[in-house]
């Protein structure tokens, strides 16, 4: 097996990982456990899922940009799908070191407060601007699985 074959073949499975797992989480174990659970025990695992593949979504977009830019070198930037790795990459912080603290910061004053307080409706706002960066990490990933995560040997040159 050569060199270009492995790389194709860790890039599949990085992106395999990286978009089913954010498919899995977000369409199958968080309803699943608040279907199941009471909310806030619900959400304390969800919580919990989403930062684990958080942490999946960064190590995937790292190295799959990484094996794009060794493989394109100067040209990168000239194919969309590093664009939209490096989009993933960006809403992925965004949603682990913007959001995230800032909703466990109000879920914990929330504890304390009254389901109808401004902690509780900001929290509302952050959860659906985190979902909405969630859908669009999905979509964007589904994209890529579809078009796929490189380009043709014929447009390898764009």
């Amino acid at each position: 097996m050569t060199l270009a074959a492995v790389t194709r073949s860790v890039e599949r499975i990085l992106l395999t990982l990286w978009v089913g797992g954010l498919w899995v989480t977000g369409l199958v174990f968080a309803p699943v456990l608040f279907h199941s659970y009471a909310r806030l025990v619900a959400g304390e695992i969800a919580g919990r899922l989403f930062y684990a593949m958080g942490l999946v979504s960064l190590g995937c977009s790292v190295l799959l940009l990484v094996i794009a830019t060794v493989r394109r070198r100067r040209h990168v930037w000239r194919d969309w799908r590093a664009a939209a790795l490096l989009g993933m990459l960006v809403i992925t912080l965004v949603g682990e070191f913007g959001l995230a603290p800032r909703m466990q910061e109000l879920k914990e004053l929330a504890a304390q407060h009254p389901p109808a307080t401004d902690v509780w409706r900001e929290f509302g706002r952050l959860h659906a601007v985190s979902g909405s960066l969630f859908l669009l990490n999905s979509l964007l990933g589904l994209v890529l699985v579809v078009l796929g995560i490189r380009p043709r040997p014929d447009q390898a040159g764009n």
